[in-house]
This record gives C-alpha cells, structure tokens and sequence, in this order.
C-alpha cells in the first residue's frame, strides 16, 4: 500500500454518522463524561473534527434520557460542543422487515410520529440534525414535510419503499440515503431493489461506507459514477471499534466482535453491525477505487457535509491530513 501525503492544509473531516469510538459507545445509558471527552480527542487525532453523534434504535424514553445526558456532557465541556454540533437519529422509524432492518431490534420499529419526536428534539436541545427512516410507514410524508421545515434533514435508509413512496418522501423534503447499498438483504430481485430506486434518484445525496467491506471497491466504484459530484458524501457509520485494537464491543444491547479480517458482526450472525473505519482511512480509499484525486474525495467527507449543513470547519495541517489518511485501519479496506 503506498501511502498518500497530503501537499496543503485541507479541512477538517466531518462524519455524520457515528455511533462510537475508541471503545467507547455513545448508545449505553451509563456514558460518562470522561468516556465522550476520550473519544472525541480520539476522533480530532484523526482529523475528525466535527461529528454527528448518532444513536440508533431503542425505545423513545431510553433514547431522551441518552440525549439528556449527552446535551449535559456539551454544556460541561466547549470541545464536546464544537466537536459534536449535532445528532443523527437512525431508528426506531425503520423498516421492520427481514433484512431491511440489518442490527436494530425489528420489535421496535414502528411509525414516525411528530408529537414522540418534538420530545427527543427537546430532549437533544434542538440538536438533531439528521433523522434516518423507511418512508414506506404511514405518515412518514407529513412528518418529513414538518421535521424538514424545521431544519432537520430527512434521510431514507432500511427501507423497501417503492418508486412511488420514494417519490412523495422527496416532494415532501427528504434530501439524503443512509448508507446506501446496506441496510437490505444480501439477496434481491436483481433489477428492482430498493439500491437501484435509491441510486436512480438524483435528488438524494448517496451517503457512502467506504471501507471495502460494507460496500465492495468495484460496487462502490458503480454506486458513485451513478451519482451527480455534488450528491456524494461519505462517513464511516463506525461504532466503538474504530480507532481500538480487534476484539469484542457493545453497540446498545448488541455484543459484537471484531476479527483481523475488521467485519463488526454479531458473533455468529453474517450482517454488518457498524464498521471499524476510521474517515480519514475511508477518503484513501475512495481515492484509490474510484480513481478520484484526494482532494476530491476529501470533500466528500468534509466541506461537502458542512455546506449541507451550514456549519464551518477547521484547517488541518498537511501532515495532519496525511496521518488521517494513513490512519491504521489495514484490514481488508487495503487489500
């Protein structure tokens, strides 16, 4: 593997989907001040300056008091707060159904409903920023109409929906894909999928896992060609794994393991549960299965997602830039 040095300063990198790490998981209840402060120091060693913490699907009580307590630990802290400028939300709004629902609990899925996510917004402080569902639920139209005009983006992701429902999510707002290619069985109808009604639709950001793993490089190479430039973006959906030695970790309820070979699986089960990707690591990558320049590809996981959001980035560094892409993430996403 040849390494990439970076020439000039770029932006920070900005990852809109973390659930932990460097062993720490956002989604326990008993987080710690000291445990959140470790992990975002992790991340910035990394190039990682700006997150959206995301915690995934459990019971709306459970998921208020996490945000309470979260909204706690910025208040405490100024670089929580800089570090962590908003939430990504992904469940309880998802497809129930067998392999739509990948890792999060399928008894728990059920219904957007605007009055149960007014109380997780005040709960987060007006934080969200990002809310992941299955526009396939009734009612999901009117709720991405409101949510979306209230300034949290809408992103379809575990879902079957049809070209239909796709179309009304979009006419009501909905901007984005979770993580697309995953979040669906292993197999499907090999034309009509919910990837190829996602891809189709240039009106959607693609929001891609570029850690050979979630997405092979030759898939990830056609996911992106399939895509306008400015509809690409790309974060690492790692949990506590990254950035921490292989081994067994916790991802809410889940006990998962980590092997050489960096899959986050639940021990005998063959779907993914998260990654182990560092973003720097992911933007190398990119870089070298698609064949985009580094800056390029860099973009994708920095100013692209900051200008979505209106927020600002630091400068890195040249050196800082390469040691986030050089991160140590070897596993198959070098192969």
């Amino acid at each position: 593997m040849t390494d990439f040095q970076a020439q000039a300063p770029l932006p920070a990198l900005f990852d809109l989907q973390v659930n932990g790490f460097a062993g720490v998981d956002f989604q326990q209840p008993d987080l710690t001040l000291q445990q959140l402060q470790h992990a975002i120091r992790e991340t910035r060693k990394r190039g990682i300056h700006r997150i959206f913490l995301t915690l995934i699907t459990d019971e709306i009580d459970s998921l208020c008091k996490k945000f309470e307590q979260i909204e706690k630990y910025r208040a405490a802290d100024p670089l929580l707060a800089e570090s962590i400028p908003g939430y990504h939300i992904e469940g309880p709004y998802l497809s129930p159904k067998p392999g739509f629902h990948g890792a999060h609990p399928a008894s728990k899925m059920k219904a957007p409903d605007l009055a149960e996510f007014q109380r997780l917004q005040d709960a987060a402080g007006g934080n969200i920023r990002i809310v992941t569902l299955a526009p396939e639920w009734d009612g999901s139209d009117a709720f991405t109409a409101e949510v979306s005009k209230k300034g949290t983006v809408v992103s379809l992701g575990h879902t079957d929906a049809s070209e239909e429902e796709i179309d009304r999510a979009i006419a009501a707002g909905a901007k984005m894909c979770t993580h697309l290619g995953n979040g669906c069985p292993g197999e499907m109808h090999r034309h009509d999928n919910i990837i190829q009604r996602l891809l189709a639709r240039d009106e959607l950001i693609a929001c891609l896992i570029p850690d050979g793993i979630h997405i092979p490089p030759h898939a990830l190479k056609n996911l992106f060609r399939g895509k306008p430039l400015d509809k690409v973006i790309l974060t690492s959906d790692c949990m506590a794994a990254a950035g921490a030695p292989n081994g067994h970790y916790r991802l809410g309820q889940l006990e998962l393991e980590v092997g050489d070979d960096g899959v986050v699986r639940q021990p005998g089960r063959t779907n993914f549960a998260g990654s182990s990707l560092s973003l720097g690591r992911g933007v190398a990558n990119f870089s070298r299965w698609t064949g985009v320049e580094i800056d390029q590809a860099w973009k994708f996981a920095s100013t692209a997602i900051a200008d979505l959001f209106d927020l600002s980035l630091p400068m890195l560094d040249p050196s800082d830039v390469s040691q986030a892409l050089n991160d140590s993430f070897e596993k198959l996403a070098s192969a």
